[in-house]
Formats: structure tokens, sequence, C-alpha cells
């Protein structure tokens, strides 16, 4: 078992077959070998890992950044995605048996359509096919870091049930229990600082599949059905010592942080004083009074999914075979994030309010406005101020996504004679999304419930006794205690949102070998191999949220869910051709060149050609080299198009937030924004990190474009049977690319350099804030700006062998596979004109999700010779060793554009390096049963931490990066496999 590290492209064992369509080409090939680099997985190598998601499997490789997944809760759309190189999950084309999947979610919140990979049944996948850099003039847009094909099981007889039951254990050892407990001991509220018990078992998944096959009487044709649930328990961050709290970034992690808006109440500068037996305020002290948010968030969400379908064919007439793919998911997914409440923001309180105590009322200012003094000597005045408290009473905010995805193909396939084919199909894809967003509060009720009058000694909303909200129970938030379910009941608005993406397909295309036509090399017997056809394609997608969400009235929710609706059509003609130059002659084996060509005609007034050319050339049985240069393009999509400019959280820094008078950087924001010296010391810094920014479509976008190189070798020693190896490096270079600029990199160029563009986009509100209220925010919509570029080598290495042949009789067989990828550059231009900064080796606010220089993935796998009777047949034992290189800070980089002293903390200079060791055993009873028992992450790693100030919101969870390293702890399963 293990990954396929020849980069060639796997068949089924059946003799019958004699052609196989490799991954990155529609040519008919009767050899298996792959001009473009390919990494394949096998269905073993899946089941050795133990995995129940699909997503799991694919992150293991070292050529997969973390993206959209399980261990994302803030800013998680309920799916799971895959990012090839880092350069993005939309610019990783998903395929399922060289088929395009459907966008997976008109979910806007995650800002990008890509493929859900949660819609393919693991227990169906015959193998994974990974094709580096652009493959559009294959197979269109979106191909630009590489292709990932998953070839489904067909042709199956029998029945098949697949179950498998996994659950995490972890030892709660971490030193950061002595920061938590210090932190208890410190803060007004202790009981939010708990850690979890020594060894915690949790985050159970199980999945039952079965798999139905039956041939037609008469050999012709063939039904493959099969059903489908799959169970996930949510885990908790609090059940982790590690992230028990949100760190603080520092000279090391030495104390707990959390969020501003937190409890007992703030209003203004004094806090509700819960040591205090009667009701009053006490000075808020900032460092101390804060909120922690983490432990309540999932750091594995919650899911139920059900999935069928069924693969059929069936020859109806030598020249005609008709075929048709029937898939069905239903994903239900629950994310939890802290509890919310009122949000730190200006609201007013009337000074007459009854719930207020007269200490209270003597300590809060009435505005100018309204007569000034104190509540206590103008009772008929009103504060307003910042007011915040966190909803601990209500529970976490919870949004339970649900996607049901329908997937069709229809076509028609077949030899015209022995030279030509053709295959004429049809599809269509859906995915029908809702959502229920719940524990949130709505901005004006809350208003409405802390403006309070007596009404006969009852205190009573004024909107109750204008009549301009009757339904309003005042809101008590100065009394220790004082909050009912029914002031919750009023608060608490859920919302709804609903929405759908369309996908239709239809493609024609022929292939042919030109051999007896005498179209040929006269160095080569065999001819010029041509594939050519056309294809129209639809992307549409609508998507609503009720009142409430659109309009942005939910407070702590981030922004306005604004409708999104539009679609585009594209129009392609391609074409592709193999031209063998020589073969069978010394030192020249075979040399081959590949040729291909798209063009694409866009609804939205835009055309584009993409192109490939590729070559190899084998020496002889042990080398060969291989080399391609591939133009390709991603076409923006619908959101990308069409979504409306909406505020939502967006950053992570305000330079110019908490500064004090000694501190250079005052006057140079004085001078960015126009501000006096007392208006920038004014500035409140958010202690969660979390800022605002403006974010929105483009129908004006112009379509990205990438070119890719790549060359290599590939080895297979015929004086070493059983090894191959293989190296290629690739340069992948993205122009044109679609994105905004970023909230942090235009605050901070404007700051650093006074450029009055950058300047511009950043819009303070009346107190200088760009998170305190909407009205704050940093321009940052979607445009066509700089750059990406990428550079690396990926190493492939295989080896299989009885043990025999090494001198150990009757001892089984060995199998031993590698790969492995160094990342020499991944860099951004920002803006045309900007110099590229390069994120290799590093992460962080700019650069993101951690991208370490070197990952590689061994597995060494022993066939034993043990057998017991009917119990224990073909005993396996693999263990493999998963590495990842250490990460640096990208705020530490020499680069201008990433170092940034403001947020250098020695806590987070380093991302450590990780090996993880997992162990599987599988082993086949009675002939018919085959079970597979595994421990990932075998001795229990904790994964590297990262303080609050480098830990962007979704990607960074729980003082870490849970969709990159092994968070949960160890990872044991236990599978059955059970044909009939």
């Amino acid at each position: 078992m293990g990954i396929s590290s020849q980069a060639m492209a796997q068949a089924s064992s059946s003799d019958e077959v004699s052609e196989v369509v490799v991954t990155g080409t529609r040519i008919p090939s009767p050899n298996l070998e792959s001009v473009s680099p390919v990494t394949a997985i096998g269905a073993q190598e899946l089941k050795a890992q133990g995995v129940t998601r699909v997503e799991d499997m694919i992150n293991t490789l070292p050529q997969a950044f973390a993206a959209q997944g399980a261990a994302l809760s803030n800013g998680s759309t309920g799916t799971a995605t895959i990012n090839l190189r880092g350069l993005g999950a939309t610019r990783t084309l998903v395929l399922v048996d060289g088929r395009r999947l459907m966008p997976g979610t008109p979910n806007t919140s995650g800002g990008a359509l890509a493929a859900d990979i949660n819609f393919i049944p693991a227990a169906l996948v015959q193998r994974v096919d990974v094709l580096t850099g652009g493959a559009s003039a294959v197979y269109g847009a979106d191909a630009v870091a590489g292709v990932v094909n998953f070839i489904m099981q067909k042709n199956f007889e029998g029945v098949r049930v697949d179950a498998q039951y996994g659950l995490y254990q972890h030892d709660n050892s971490s030193p950061i229990a002595d920061v938590v407990n210090r932190a208890a001991a410190a803060a007004a509220s202790p009981q939010f600082f708990a850690l979890p018990k020594n060894n915690v078992r949790d985050g159970e998944s199980s999945e039952v599949t079965l798999v139905l096959g039956v041939n037609a009487p008469d050999g012709k044709g063939n039904v493959t059905a099969y059903a489908g649930y799959r169970h996930v328990e949510p885990i908790l961050q609090g059940n982790r010592d590690f992230s028990a709290c949100t760190l603080n970034s520092g000279a090391s992690f030495s104390a707990c942080g959390g969020s501003g808006t937190a409890f007992p109440a703030r209003v203004g500068n004094f806090v509700v004083d819960v040591t205090s037996a009667a009701q009053q305020f006490r000075p808020r002290v900032a460092a101390r009074d804060v909120y922690n948010f983490g432990p309540s968030n999932y750091y594995q969400r919650p899911d139920d999914r059900y999935v069928m379908g069924a693969f059929a064919q069936y020859e109806i007439a030598p020249w005609a075979t008709a075929y048709a793919d029937l898939m069905f998911m239903d994903d239900t997914s629950t994310y939890q994030i802290a509890p919310g409440g009122i949000f730190a923001g200006n609201f007013s309180i009337n000074c007459a309010n009854p719930l207020l105590s007269p200490q209270q009322r003597g300590l809060l200012a009435a505005t100018a406005a309204s007569g000034g003094g104190t509540c206590a000597t103008n009772p008929n005045g009103t504060f307003t101020g910042v007011v915040a408290r966190r909803n601990v009473e209500g529970g976490g905010r919870q949004g339970t996504t649900e996607h049901t995805q329908y997937r069709y193909v229809v076509g028609l396939r077949g030899d015209l004679n022995d030279n030509w084919n053709y295959d004429f199909f049809m599809q269509y894809g859906r995915v029908k999304f809702k959502q229920v967003q719940t524990g949130f509060f709505r901005t004006s009720a809350i208003q409405n419930a802390l403006n309070v009058v007596s009404v006969n000694g009852v205190p009573t909303c004024t909107s109750v006794v204008n009549g301009s909200d009757p339904a309003c129970v005042p809101y008590n938030i100065f009394a220790n205690g004082g909050v009912t379910r029914a002031q919750l009941d009023y608060l608490e608005t859920p919302s709804f949102s609903t929405g759908n993406t369309f996908e239709r397909v239809v493609n024609f295309s022929m292939g042919g070998d030109l051999t007896d036509y005498g179209v040929k090399s006269p160095w080569s017997e065999e001819g010029v191999g041509v594939s050519f056809g056309a294809e129209y394609r639809r992307e549409q997608l609508d998507s609503a949220a009720d009142f409430v969400s659109s309009a942005g009235l939910l407070n702590g929710s981030g922004g306005a869910a604004p409708p999104v609706n539009g679609s585009f059509d594209v129009y392609e003609a391609f074409a592709e051709a193999r031209l063998p130059i020589i073969t069978d002659m010394a030192f020249a084996k075979r040399v081959q060149v590949e040729l291909a060509y798209r063009y694409s005609d866009y609804s939205t007034s835009v055309t584009t050609d993409t192109y490939k050319i590729a070559g190899d050339w084998q020496f002889d049985d042990n080398i060969r080299v291989r080399a391609s240069y591939q133009r390709a393009v991603r076409a923006p999509h619908v959101l990308e198009l069409f979504s409306p400019q909406n505020v939502v959280l967006d950053g992570t820094q305000d330079p110019c937030a908490g500064l004090t008078a000694a501190n250079p950087l005052v006057a140079r924001c004085a001078q960015a924004f126009n501000l006096t010296t007392a208006q920038v010391l004014a500035i409140e810094a958010n202690p969660a990190n979390q800022y605002n920014g403006q974010t929105g479509g483009n129908p004006n976008l112009d379509p990205e474009t990438s070119d890719t190189f790549s060359f290599g070798f590939v080895a297979t020693p015929t004086f070493l049977p059983g090894f191959n190896f293989s190296a290629d490096y690739f340069d992948i270079k993205v122009k044109d690319y679609i994105s905004g600029i970023g909230a942090d990199v235009i605050i901070n160029r404007c700051v650093n350099t006074l450029d009055p563009f950058f300047c511009s986009l950043v819009k303070r509100d009346s107190a200088g804030s760009i998170w305190l209220s909407p009205q704050g925010y940093v321009v940052d919509t979607t445009l066509n700006t700089g750059a990406l570029r990428t550079k690396g080598i990926d190493i492939n290495a295989g080896y299989r062998t009885d043990l025999e042949n090494l001198g150990l009789e009757n001892a089984g067989g060995i199998s031993l596979s590698f790969v492995g990828t160094y990342l020499d550059k991944l860099q951004t231009k920002p803006l045309p004109g900007d110099a590229y900064y390069d994120c290799a080796g590093l992460y962080g606010t700019v650069c993101g999700v951690p991208a370490p220089e070197w990952r590689h993935k061994v597995r060494l796998t022993w066939n034993t010779p043990f057998e017991y009777g009917d119990w224990v047949k073909s005993l396996g034992l693999s263990i493999q060793w998963r590495h990842f290189n250490k990460a640096t800070l990208d705020a530490y980089s020499n680069d201008p554009q990433l170092n940034n002293t403001g947020i250098q903390y020695e806590s987070d200079r380093v991302l450590g390096a990780r090996d993880y060791v997992d162990l599987t055993a599988t082993w086949t009873v009675k002939d018919s049963l085959n079970f597979r028992f595994g421990v990932n992450n075998v001795f229990d790693k904790d994964p590297p931490l990262t303080g609050s100030s480098n830990c962007p919101t979704g990607s960074c969870s729980g003082n870490t990066w849970p969709q990159v390293y092994d968070s949960f702890g160890r990872y044991i399963f236990l599978g059955l496999t059970a044909d009939f």
C-alpha cells in the first residue's frame, strides 16, 4: 500500500484494459506514462490513513496547503476544499473521472467558489491523481495550480460493506496549563479559564458505506450503486489545554488574552463588579477585563453526511456504450464560536433607567447635548459611549449549514473503428444551501433594551411606551444575575440564508490514432495521436439571506450578507496532439511531444487562449526526462464578479490603535489620517485583533493567466527491480491575480509610506476606529492585482520487492513509498510595479498559513507471510513518517513588505518542525473480511502554537493552524471491508 511514485497513471488489473486516458490529457494511450508529473494515491493508501474525510488524505500531501475543512469554525463555509501549491482553492481544478466537479457552495462568507470534496465517497475512490501545474488547455479554466482527479470504482460485482470508527485521544500535558491557571487566579471571572481533564477522548467519527454491483446478463453492462452515512462528533477548543485560553503574544507564552467584549458588562470606562454583593461599577482594567473566547469554539465541527449514487454503463452497439453517473450528497455541519451579546460599540443609555443603581448613575456622564453632568445630577440626560457584554447565559453562536448536492452525467462513447473513438456527455450539477444562525443579538433590539423607564414601578422599554417596539424586554446588564430568559428571547434573533449553484456542461470529443494514415515521424513506428472537441459550460449562482442578515442588523455577525445573483456562459473548442518523434533507437527508446490548445469565449465579453507544449525523452528502460510549458487561465467566478460591497471582519492590524504618547507612530498616524494627537491616542485597539474591511465583487475583472514550466526525470533502474524515482522542478506564475490587496497590507502601506492612494482606502469612524462600528473599515474590494509565483521540486520514490530477493526466505515482501516537496519560492506581488515578497518558509498575518520549505511523507509496509487458519491472512504492517519543516513569522522577514516590528514577538517567531508517526495493520479473515486498525500521530505530538497578534481569524484557530498540523492528538481507527 502507498503512494505511486512513478508519476504514472494507474490502471485496473483487468486484462481487458488496453487503453487508458492519463490525467493531464484526453488522448488515448496504450502506455501508462504521463508526460506531466502526476502523483497517484491508491485506495489502499486511503484505507491505511484511516480517513473518513477525503480532505484528511489530501492534506497529508506536501503539494497541498490548508483550505476550508472540518477544523475551521469561525469563517467556515461548511465545505472541504483543496488548495494546491498555496495558490488558493479557486486555482485548483477538481475532477471526477476526468470531468469537472461543480462549485461546492453559494455561501458568500467564504468568498471563494471551489469544489466541495465532502461530495466524494471515500469507499468508492479507486485512486486520486494529483497533477502539477496548469492544465487549462485540456480541462478548461481553473486548472492553474494543478488538477486533482478522483477516479471512482466502477464495474463492481457483488455486495460490499465498508465501515469505520475512529476517535481522538489526547493527554493534556502542555505547559500552557500553567498559563491558564495563572489567568484564572487573576481573572475577575475565573470560571472562564477552566482546564480540561488530563486524558480526553472525543471527536468520534463513524462511517458505513454499502456498495452493490451487478453485471448485465449478456455481459455488456454493469451498474455499481452505493449509499453511505458519516457522523462526526465535535471537539471544543476548551478540551485541549494548549487552547484552553487565547494566548497573548509576547516574549513567551505567559498570559491569556481575549476579547474586549467581555463579561460582566462594560459601560464606558467601567465594568459591573461581580465581586461585590452590591450593584456597582468599578474601573475597567483593559488588560484584565477581557473574555476568554477560545474554549467554546469548535476545533472540529460536528457533521452528518448522507451519500448515494450509481455508475452505470451498457453497450448498446459495438460502436456505442451508454453511460450515466448519478451522485447525491446531503451534508449538515455546524460551526460554533464564542457567545455573542453586545459587541463593543457606541450605545446610549437613558439616565432615568431604573435598572441602574445610584452608585452607577453617579459614575456615568451624561452627554453635553443632553445637559451634561452625571446621570445622578441629570436624570433627564443620556449616557452615550462604549457598551459591551458577552451573552454567557445564552451560550455560543452557531450556524447550522446544510448542503444538498446533485451531479448527473449521461453520455455515449465508443470506438468508430480501430483508429477513432468519441465521447459525448451532458453534465448537470446543483448545490442547494441553507443555513440557520443562532445566538446573535439584533443591534436595534440592544439599543431598545437599554433605553428603559419606570412605568408604575415596572422597568419598561421606552419603545414599548411609545409603541415603536411593543415586544421589547429591558436588558439588565447592570446587576449580577439580572439577565433572564425573557430578555434573551427578545434579543436573540435567528437568521436564515439560502442559495444555489448550478453547473451545466455539454462536451463532445473525438480521439484518433493516425498511424494507419501514415501520419508519423520517419524515426518512429507509432503515428500521431490526436483529440479534439468542443464544450459548453454555464455557471450560475444565487444567494439570499433574510432581512436581519442582509441588512447587517445582527450584532457581532461580521457584517451584512447582501444577496448575490449572477451567471456566465463559456463556449470552448480544444485540440491535442501527441507526436512520437523517435522510438526504439539507441539512446532514444521514446522521444515524444504533446501539444494542446483551447479557445474560450465567455459571455462576460472575454476570450482566452490556453495552450501546452510538453515532451519527454526516454533514453532506455532506466531513465526518462520530461519538460513542459503550459499557459492556463482562471476566469473570475460569480462571487468575484457580482458580490455587492459589504463591511465584514477582514484585517488583523491597526498600527495606530492603542498607542502611548511616546510612540513615534502617533505623529505618523496623525499625518496619515488627518487627526490630532489626542484623537490618535484615543483610538482603541481591539484585544481580539479583528478589524473591519469593505469587500465585494467587480464585474470588470479580467481572467488570471498563468505560465507553468516544469522539467524532471524518472528513473526505473533495471539493476534494482521494483525501484522507481522521479524529481520534477515546477515554476508557476499567475499574472493579474484576482484578490483584494489585503486590509493589513493597505493600512501598513499607508502608515509606512503616507501614500495617499492607500491612506484614502482607510475609513475611520467618529472615534477613529476601524472596528467599533460599521462606519470604520478598510476598502479591500476585488481587483486584478499583481502576481503570484511559486517554485519548487517534487520528489517521488518507491520500492517493492519480495524479501527473498534480499536473502530472507518466507519473510513476505516490503513496499516503500516516498513523496516530498521542496518549496523554493511562494511569492506575491501585491500590485503591478511592486516587488515580490516571498512566503516560502514563513507564516503570519500577511503570508497566512504556514508554508514549510520542506514537507514529506514516507510509508514502509511489510506484507508478512503470517497466517492463522482462516482467521488471519494477508497480514500487513505499515509505518508512516510525516514531516513538516519549521515556519518563521513573516514579521521577522528582512523584506520591507513583510517586516513589522509592531508584531514581532518571540513567542511567535518560529513554528517548530513537526514529525508524526502513523501505524497501520491490515488483515483478512475468512477471505472476505478485510480489517484495518491504526493509530495516527502515535506519540500525541502537540501542534506548534501562535499568539493572538499573529493568529488570523479563520485559518488560525485555538492558538494553532488545525488544518495544517495534527492538533487533536492521537487518531485511533478500526475499519472493515466485507465482500459478499
